[in-house]
């Protein structure tokens, strides 16, 4: 199959990235510290400073674990993916890792910035504008083969919208949210202005895994209770609340995508949401309409990352096979990492040919609008 699209990968945020900050914040750009591997961080012994915290955190309450800096002892001893693959420093590389796995197209999802950063509204547009300027750069070396969804500095619209103008001009495919944004869920009307300027642009929403609610992971033990309530509930919440306050009727045009959450909550978040949704002051339009999952899906334009082990020919009769996309995770080194994804779909005897060309070819193309 020509023209499989990978979903969902990542890069690893380099210092070399830093080099696009606004001069005039340079003094405030991440910095990296270093401490002894005998600590509760043990070989996480390289970290970023911003804004006076550390990332990772990887221990304790309000933990987190994360890929950057690759010069930590954790990332240096990594052999799976070259270095510079998973900086993108090495463009010709990371396309050959490409060709090798029989993808054409990869679309590129922030590592650092699953996690909330800062709450600095100037800090924040530093460093997205920084992100957005290394990503467009690797756009133009890949030759239209690397795309990516750009990271917003959301706490000023002004510049949010200004950076999207500019991301799409240079490769941008959609815009990175998690479930829950800071102290804002996604059906906050804050966010109205940049859904409106995504319509236009055709950038799709794209909802992925990520720790973006300081309030939300101070809440939890790294070690007793991982990652699943901070990184995995946000995307699924923010579904519930696009849906619930039937958020895609106000912007018609809008497409969204959640990503790297796997599909298998659909069928519940369905039926709960057929059983609750009600009027309410706030949305006092929003009313359930829908007479299947596959309606829903369809009349939204909500697309659904499933992963290579899930019962996808189940979830296809709840979402449609229209609406599945699928991604390797490429980059990262954890479960969610799917390393031989094309061969692994195309090896399952439970899904038809035509169904698996629609996941890594067709949907893709169409959700990310990619020519």
């Amino acid at each position: 199959m020509a023209g499989i699209i990978d979903a969902d990968t990542h890069i690893a945020e380099s210092a070399s990235m830093w080099q696009h900050f606004d001069p005039e914040m340079y003094h405030r750009r991440p910095v990296m510290v270093s401490a002894p591997d005998d600590t509760l961080y043990r070989d996480f012994n390289v970290l970023w400073l911003i804004d006076g915290n550390i990332f990772p955190k990887a221990s304790g309450k309000g933990g987190f674990r994360i890929i950057t800096p690759t010069v930590s002892k954790r990332e240096a001893k990594r052999t799976d993916i070259a270095l510079g693959c998973r900086e993108i420093t090495d463009v010709a590389a990371r396309l050959a890792d490409m060709d090798h796995a029989g993808v054409e197209s990869q679309v590129i999802y922030p590592t650092l910035f699953l996690i909330e950063v800062t709450d600095d509204a100037k800090l924040q547009v530093a460093l997205c504008g920084a992100y957005n300027k290394f990503l467009g750069e690797v756009y133009r070396q890949s030759h239209n083969r690397l795309r990516w969804v750009t990271v917003l500095p959301f706490l000023s619209i002004e510049d949010s919208i200004a950076q999207m103008r500019e991301a799409k001009q240079n490769g941008a495919v959609g815009l990175f949210f998690s479930g829950i944004m800071g102290s804002l869920t996604l059906n906050n009307p804050h966010f109205f202005p940049i859904y409106a300027e995504a319509e236009k642009l055709g950038l799709p929403v794209c909802v992925h895994t990520g720790q973006s609610s300081r309030q939300l992971l101070n809440l939890f033990d790294l070690e007793l209770n991982g990652t699943f309530a901070t990184s995995h509930c946000p995307p699924i919440i923010g579904f519930r609340d696009l849906v619930a306050s039937a958020i895609p009727e106000k912007f018609p045009a809008l497409k969204f995508g959640f990503l790297e959450v796997s599909a298998s909550w659909v069928p519940f978040l369905y039926h709960h949401l057929k059983r609750s949704a009600r009027p309410r002051p706030s949305f006092p339009n929003a009313r359930w309409k829908f007479s299947s999952c596959q309606e829903l899906f369809r009349e939204y334009r909500i697309y659904v990352a499933c992963e290579a082990d899930e019962d996808i020919p189940y979830l296809a009769e709840y979402i449609g096979e229209d609406n599945l996309l699928i991604g390797s995770d490429y980059g990262h080194n954890d479960p969610a990492e799917e390393k031989a994804l094309v061969q692994t779909m195309r090896s399952r005897e439970d899904l038809p040919a035509g169904m698996v060309e629609k996941i890594m070819c067709d949907n893709p193309k169409r959700f990310y609008g990619l020519a």
